[in-house]
């Protein structure tokens, strides 16, 4: 066990518990809130909830909780991983469905990181251990572009364009059924799942949200479309045309018909990362990188297609 004691600063001054731990320790806001549950967080002496709020002068004291850190990326090619475009400061990569970004407590399986190393790249050293170079993630269930940094100054000016939505992120779903209207912004918060803390779901409480769409062509049983997103939560366009009742195929976590996605054969969701755009973070040009479908997504597709026509 960890005990940290600090004043509060006069910047956090009127915030909730949860999201002041949140912001000093580096914690996760659901992490915080846990700690503040359990009563490992005091104010001034007195056991604290996750929504008090905090004055400034005051002595905040956290009881942390000894946990394993997340294991460094063993080096281990993983097959079907491409490299899609390459300079000194940067990598883009097309990450396959069953690959995690980086190593993570409780993942086993291969990552994005791993892969580089096995391969030789040479990756910023930013960032924690076990995600160096790492500025964004795709979920292990989604497949398509990343974009991994191997420069410091790489590093900085990527999270930077990510965290002001500067980079241009483009999806194509394959979604059940036909969304009214065919073009259509999504705005609806997210945070976790209030029955499963391992899914994430449209909540009042949650952090805001957007995703944009159009669909690309009509088909009988679903509507292949593409999808914008102007903030990048966790699930966001799974959660969001979940919301619309219009779950992606193959994803039976968020409501997706399984007999559906036994037809076309797939195992995931039905969800690719097509095109990356940003202003390279060295040199300013103009970087765009595309991606094709891989095999199960365009198999599923051509079902969908052929089956219901």
């Amino acid at each position: 066990m960890t005990v940290r004691t600090f004043p509060v600063p006069d910047g956090l001054a009127g915030e909730r518990v949860d999201a002041a731990l949140a912001r000093m320790l580096g914690l996760s806001r659901t992490r915080a809130a846990d700690l503040a549950a359990d009563g490992r967080v005091t104010v001034d002496g007195s056991t604290a909830g996750k929504s008090d709020r905090l004055m400034p002068g005051s002595w905040l004291e956290v009881d942390l909780p000894d946990v394993a850190p997340a294991p460094a990326a063993d080096p281990e090619p993983v097959p079907g991983m491409t490299i899609e475009y390459e300079d000194d400061d940067l990598v883009v990569v097309m990450k396959p469905v069953g690959v995690a970004a980086h190593p993570s407590p409780g993942w086993t399986g291969p990552t994005v990181v791993g892969a580089l190393a096995a391969a030789g790249y040479r990756i910023s050293t930013s960032g924690a251990a076990e995600r160096q170079g790492i500025v964004h993630r795709l979920d292990v269930g989604t497949s398509g572009l990343m974009v991994v940094a191997k420069s410091e100054l790489a590093y900085t000016g990527l999270k930077r364009a990510f965290k002001e939505r500067t980079v241009e992120k483009v999806y194509h779903a394959l979604a059940q059924g036909h969304p009214e209207p065919t073009t259509g912004t999504i705005d609806a918060p997210i945070g976790r799942h209030p029955g499963a803390d391992w899914k994430f779901a449209v909540t009042a409480s949650g952090k805001p949200s957007v995703t944009h769409y159009e669909v690309l062509e009509m088909l009988p049983a679903a509507s292949l479309t593409e999808v914008h997103l102007e903030t990048g939560r966790t699930h966001q366009i799974r959660v969001h045309f979940a919301a619309l009742r219009h779950p992606l195929v193959g994803d039976t976590t968020y409501g997706a018909d399984p007999a559906l996605a036994a037809r076309v054969g797939l195992g995931r969701q039905w969800l690719h990362a097509v095109r990356l755009g940003f202003e390279h973070p060295v040199d300013g040009s103009a970087v765009e990188v595309t991606s094709d479908y891989p095999e199960d997504l365009r198999n599923a597709l051509e079902v969908v297609r052929g089956a219901y026509s």
